[in-house]
């Protein structure tokens, strides 16, 4: 299955997390660029690179359902072939999470003859509540 020609990195990151809420694998993985180094980190989790790792990954967390999780903070860099997204993910609380938490998460995407794909998804998990302002004009480094 290939996606649709997708004309932005923001529209294939829409797909991305709409691909997660329905956990549907083959929706997701077609996001993805066909270059075989595409690389994945899920929170607490070692990297991953390929398609065929990334795509065992994601069935396994699919196993235990969809995810929801909505892409907020939105803080991108963007040039004619590549865009770098980083983001905070918020996870759908659910009666056994004890604690607020957030994820941190940079998505890389390039434009390819298919449209825009992801080449990179690196997440991790950061306790406590979201800063309502993460990126500020006077923070340099």
């Amino acid at each position: 299955m290939h996606a649709p020609l997708l004309s932005s990195a923001d529209e294939t990151e829409a797909a991305f997390y709409d691909a997660l809420s329905r956990a549907d694998i083959e929706a997701l993985m077609a996001l993805w660029a066909e270059d075989e180094e595409i690389v994945c980190v899920h929170p607490g989790s070692s990297r991953l690179v390929g398609h065929a790792t990334i795509r065992a990954s994601f069935e396994a967390i699919f196993e235990r359902g969809s995810v929801n999780i909505q892409p907020v903070q939105l803080h991108a860099s963007r040039n004619m072939m590549t865009a770098v997204h980083n983001i905070i993910e918020e996870v759908q609380r659910t009666p056994e999470m004890t604690q607020d938490i957030h994820i941190l998460c940079t998505n890389v995407y390039i434009k390819t003859a298919l449209g825009w794909r992801i080449t990179l998804h690196h997440a991790s998990v950061a306790p406590g509540r979201a800063p309502s302002e993460l990126f500020r004009a006077s923070m340099l480094h």
